[in-house]
């Protein structure tokens, strides 16, 4: 399925396309949870869905494709790491996901929501660290709907370009967030260094 597929499949189907595109990305969807949700929110804004139950209907498909991952982890873990681990582009996300898990925890599953791919290898890691069902809800429903919130508002604030910003997040999306946190830092820099300083001294009036 094509981002152009997306489009069709969600004017036939409506709201239940958003869920099951995204339910459907734990097991390899081609079209990258960024796009789908960008593209929701980008639907509300020019009106052809409503804001609410698309937001809805999209958080749940988020938060129900990772904890299916989650189950799958606690049932078939070390077979559905196994082999990952004999795909080479697939091993990387899962050491990594390990090596989150190990520094960080629980929050590890927070992390994994923004790297692409990681996202929907955490779930399997942590259901085979036998995390409780409990815990893992609380930090993965939680930062989804963060993410959910931020990628379906920008969906809305880019329109109609939803597609393509949404391919370029998802392929660069740390370098630009590294890049955006470093050019405010440095504004926030240039404004104290340049922000006029007022004494008491200067207060003739």
């Amino acid at each position: 399925m094509n981002a152009d597929t997306l489009l069709s499949f969600i004017g036939h189907f409506g709201y239940a396309a958003l869920f099951f595109a995204l339910w459907l990305g734990i097991v390899g969807m081609p079209v990258p949870d960024e796009v789908i949700v960008m593209t929701g929110g980008a639907l509300t804004a020019n009106g052809f869905l409503h804001v609410l139950p698309a937001f809805m209907l999209t958080y749940l498909g988020v938060v129900s494709g990772l904890s299916l991952g989650y189950v799958l982890g606690r049932l078939f873990g070390n077979t559905v790491l196994e082999r990952l681990g004999r795909k080479k582009n697939k091993k990387k996300y899962a050491d990594f996901s390990e090596a989150l898990v190990r520094k960080y925890g629980s929050f590890a599953l927070c992390i994994s929501y923004f790297f692409p791919v990681v996202r929907h290898v955490m779930p399997y890691v942590v259901g085979l660290h036998r995390m409780p069902f409990r815990r893992y809800a609380l930090f993965s429903f939680a930062t989804g709907g963060i993410w959910t919130a931020i990628f379906f508002a920008a969906g809305r604030f880019v329109g109609d370009h939803a597609q393509a910003v949404g391919e370029l997040v998802y392929r660069y999306g740390l370098l630009l967030a590294g890049v955006s946190v470093a050019a405010v830092a440095i504004a926030v820099v240039v404004r104290h260094l340049f922000k006029p300083n007022h004494s008491k001294g200067d207060r003739s009036l």
